[in-house]
């Protein structure tokens, strides 16, 4: 009797941590990152205590006197006379701190005059407590801060209720695996070996995916990524006349154009969404009136006159021709 107490309550365990461990993986798929390797935000979840029996005890995690754990990530892009050698730089810049480059890309992109200049994009990965050291780092790579720093932003994202939840899940399905090893040492029948064996390959699933989770968590709060975009000088400079710069006035053109045609398009929708309904009711409403004033005041139709009052045909003879 004891036994199956037991197994009734390992079941119904399994299904509970089961549940548990699909939704912190449902939390932790949605943290995807981009090919900048920047992490998306995830809705913050409440803690929840998971509970496994372990001989009557209830144990519980909870965030009360830990440390916050924080995502930073960086974004910048910025003007160089060489972004080649900048990008060197950088790279390096990251191995001194004891980072990585996690993607670089190098392409040429043509000026106003049609010449050819390199850009490049590059993205690393630094100690999340060296973050603001290499953004300044960075940013010394350029002649003019106040002109040739284009875009700087900086995100944080507070993963403790995310990161503290994955350890709660993780420990319970822990807890479960071992009370299942005991089970199957005390299995007598086939039956039982199987069934046990089987919950015992669910949950050790269950188990690595959520140490990945934990383990993506603990390298993305303990290295910052940081996503630089590097253009040449000559790619950004305006090709000039004398006074006259005609990439200013093809801007001004365009912008004119947009306008133009944005002017249309919401008057195009004005007129199918507001215009036209309005008009067709009138237009029905305008038909129905007619019929009606033509239904009431149409004219009643002659009589036809009887024979009587048809007057006779003259009896005047012919005179006979010739």
């Amino acid at each position: 009797m004891k036994k199956k107490i037991w197994v009734i309550l390992t079941i119904a365990t399994l299904l509970f941590a089961g549940c548990a461990a699909k939704s912190a993986t449902n939390q932790v798929d949605s943290l995807i990152r981009d090919e900048k390797g920047y992490a998306t935000p995830i809705a913050e979840a409440p803690v929840m205590e998971v509970a496994v029996s372990t001989g009557g005890e209830y144990e519980a995690e909870t965030t009360v006197g830990q440390d916050r754990i924080v995502i930073r990530n960086a974004d910048l892009s910025i003007v160089v006379v060489d972004p080649i050698e900048s990008q060197t730089a950088i790279s390096k810049m990251a191995d001194e701190m004891k980072g990585y480059v996690v993607n670089s890309y190098l392409y040429k992109v043509q000026t106003g005059e049609g010449l050819e200049v390199p850009e490049v994009s590059i993205t690393i990965r630094v100690p999340s407590d060296k973050l603001d050291e290499a953004i300044e780092m960075i940013k010394a790579e350029v002649e003019n801060p106040e002109t040739d720093i284009l875009t700087e932003q900086v995100s944080g994202q507070d993963i403790t209720m995310e990161y503290t939840d994955l350890q709660s899940r993780l420990k319970n399905l822990e807890a479960t695996r071992d009370q299942l090893m005991i089970f199957m040492d005390e299995a007598k029948t086939t039956e039982e070996v199987m069934m046990v064996y089987n919950q015992l390959v669910s949950i050790n699933e269950q188990i690595e995916v959520l140490k990945g989770q934990i383990k993506y968590y603990d390298e993305s709060s303990k290295l910052s990524a940081i996503t630089v975009r590097i253009q040449a000088q000559a790619a950004i400079q305006p090709v000039t006349i004398g006074k006259w710069q005609p990439v200013g006035v093809a801007r001004d053109a365009v912008q004119a154009l947009i306008k133009a045609f944005k002017f249309l398009v919401n008057a195009a929708i004005w007129i199918a969404i507001f215009v036209l309904p309005i008009a067709l009711v009138i237009y029905m409403v305008v038909r129905l009136i007619i019929w009606i004033i033509r239904k009431v005041f149409k004219p009643k139709p002659k009589a036809p006159k009887s024979i009587s009052q048809i007057p006779p045909a003259s009896q005047t003879p012919i005179p006979p021709q010739g």
